[in-house]
């Protein structure tokens, strides 16, 4: 694109669909949730998008990342240690107006964060459990239940999530890692998408790793 064709980035404000449901969620630039999403204790970075009917605890998700429907980030857990696993035991006042919520239990799950990198796709229906990492350019397949850390750029599918392969050869992730394009102004972005869409990984690499070039 010729450098004195800027693209204009559309309006940066978060777009959040009237059905969706936030509580303590920061969310930055151009990120977009979808129809009854539900988010607790979120943070989502800029661009990232969650499709209709996700919901999410407790994490924290990088930039670029797409989160398809129906997906659970950190999904619920339960006290299987105690006589009853239900949740009478740790959200009480919902039955017996004089209890309180178990504050404990409360702080259990907030220390078993979920992390997401930045560009991870999440497919459709898949569940990312307690306090695991996902890392940068990760592949969550449909369905998938995560169980234990994923390592960036692995593509994982199945029950209990397998790894299938890595999208790209570990010294070509290794550039993508340096190059830490979702870190760039959304200028900049923009400059670059028609080399995304129309060039192979490792030209692209070469053309944006000097930015004389």
């Amino acid at each position: 694109m010729d450098e004195r064709q800027q693209p204009e980035p559309r309006d940066a404000q978060p777009r959040i669909h009237p059905t969706a449901e936030l509580k303590g969620c920061r969310l930055e630039p151009y990120v977009a949730i979808g129809e009854r999403v539900v988010l607790r204790e979120v943070t989502v970075g800029a661009f990232t998008y969650f499709e209709r009917h996700a919901e999410a605890i407790y994490s924290t998700l990088g930039k670029f990342c797409s989160v398809a429907a129906n997906t659970r980030i950190n999904a619920l857990e339960h006290p299987i240690e105690r006589i009853t696993q239900h949740k009478v035991s740790y959200r009480p006042n919902e039955y017996f107006r004089y209890l309180g919520v178990d504050s404990a239990f409360r702080e259990r799950r907030r220390a078993r964060h979920v992390t997401i990198g930045h560009d991870v796709w999440v497919g459709h229906g898949a569940v990312i459990l307690p306090g695991v990492s996902v890392g940068n350019g990760a592949v969550i397949g449909a369905n998938a239940v995560v169980t234990r850390d994923v390592e960036p750029y692995a593509i994982m599918a199945g029950s209990p999530a397998r790894l299938l392969r890595y999208r790209f050869a570990a010294g070509i992730a290794a550039r993508i890692e340096r190059l830490a394009w979702w870190d760039w102004p959304a200028e900049k972005i923009g400059r670059a998408v028609p080399d995304m869409q129309a060039v192979s990984i490792e030209d692209f690499l070469r053309r944006w790793e000097h930015p004389q070039s």
